[in-house]
């Protein structure tokens, strides 16, 4: 797919970047090789192929969910200006 200065810019203005009167050219071929790889992409017959999420079939390993420190609340609230039922007061944000 051919592209010239003037779609470069107008991709450049679309996507809020700024690009001297210059640069336009420079970007002309990297542009252009990027079409060529989606258009070859788009060839490639994905029909029956599953999509996946991660290219590799691996689960992360997580630590078991258990609690791992005691409870400390009432040392914690103990420095709090004000607790009711075990919750922090503060004062009221929006009327």
């Amino acid at each position: 797919m051919a592209i010239d200065a003037e779609q470069v810019r107008r991709i450049a203005h679309l996507a809020r970047i700024g690009l001297a009167a210059d640069e336009a050219d420079r970007y002309i071929g990297d542009l252009e090789s990027i079409l060529t790889m989606v258009e070859r992409m788009h060839a490639v017959n994905t029909a029956g192929v599953q999509p996946l999420a991660h290219p590799i079939d691996v689960t992360q390993r997580l630590r078991p969910d258990v609690v791992t420190e005691a409870d400390q609340r009432e040392s914690y609230q103990s420095d709090a200006p004000a607790v009711a039922n075990g919750f922090y007061l503060v004062p009221r944000v929006v009327e």
